[in-house]
């Protein structure tokens, strides 16, 4: 049986403000069903450009996959000569609408970048204070406390699952490739359920060579990459916006296909239906191919860092 699930990651107010109703309107006509995260703090995106320096690769990925276009011009300027503006306070009603559509919703984060750039350098204070604003923002918001969270860039450390082990949430989406599992890090499990994306982001194959030939080639790549069970991660502001007309095409083909769409909900329930057979994996950081820095994963080498999610791993 194939599956996709859909992790929709919210991280700037354009792709919120914009995104969101785009994505609403493509889930609605093909009757899918998805679980949006969102940013509900400053959107400080211009601020990310000092990965240039930082980053190995972060440079050439952004002028492979166009990054200006993708994004939009408001979005490479916010925290440095534009203002970053509060991506909760200003986008209420697009986030309580994913929910009286019938998505489920999480916590993405506080400062998108600052975490994702930050997070090693910050104290077990910082970390409380950065994520505990979000979940009180989230709960502002929706009226009730997030079930779900996915960190901002796929990164994580010890300190920051010791802080998600006290929000005492039904699953988080933090790594990359692999079945669900239960996360270890700093010598210490942890009880919170970890469900991976599976599928390279389209931001990410956008930047490959291989890929350079156009949305075509895109279609065809992800129309056979869905091998078994996936989680594919979108980006309001790509599939939402600049992309959204591929999208709808790689939902499309995935259909005609015989795809099912899934939840990560789902596929946390199923894997905590069995909760004693699922593996404790250490969680270490890798390389992904069309993507800058690093990411968290279960796995030590790139190939498999984007293995999918398969029963039977």
């Amino acid at each position: 049986m194939k599956r996709v699930a859909l992790k929709v990651d919210c991280d700037t107010y354009v792709g919120t403000r914009e995104g969101i109703p785009a994505l609403l309107e493509t889930f609605a006509a093909r009757g899918i069903r998805a679980t949006f995260y969102f940013t509900l703090g400053p959107d400080r995106s211009g601020v990310a450009a000092r990965r240039v320096f930082t980053q190995p690769g972060f440079l050439k990925k952004m002028l492979k996959s166009r990054a200006g276009s993708l994004y939009g011009f408001p979005t490479v300027l916010y925290g440095t000569l534009l203002p970053a503006p509060r991506i909760g306070e200003l986008c209420e009603s697009e986030m309580r609408s994913c929910r009286l559509a019938g998505h489920d919703t999480g916590v993405h984060g506080w400062d998108h970048v600052g975490w994702h750039d930050g997070l090693d350098r910050w104290s077990s204070e910082k970390i409380r204070w950065e994520a505990g604003r979000a979940h009180e923002e989230y709960l502002r918001i929706l009226g009730v406390p997030a079930e779900t969270s996915a960190a901002p860039g796929w990164t994580v450390n010890a300190l920051s699952l010791e802080y998600e082990e006290t929000r005492r949430m039904r699953f988080t989406s933090n790594s990359r490739g692999g079945p669900p599992f239960f996360p270890s890090m700093g010598g210490r499990t942890f009880q919170t359920l970890e469900v991976p994306s599976t599928l390279p982001t389209l931001d990410e194959t956008l930047a490959w060579d291989s890929l350079r030939d156009g949305d075509d080639a895109q279609l065809a790549y992800f129309r056979q990459a869905v091998a078994a069970t996936e989680v594919h991660t979108i980006h309001t502001e790509v599939e939402g916006r600049s992309k959204n007309a591929l999208f709808r095409r790689i939902l499309d083909a995935w259909r005609d296909d015989g795809v099912q769409f899934v939840t990560l909900r789902e596929l946390a329930e199923e894997a905590l239906a069995r909760r004693a057979e699922v593996p404790v994996r250490e969680l270490v950081r890798t390389t992904l191919q069309g993507r800058g820095g690093t990411v968290a994963t279960q796995y030590t080498d790139q190939p498999r860092a984007d293995r999918r999610l398969r029963t039977e791993d």
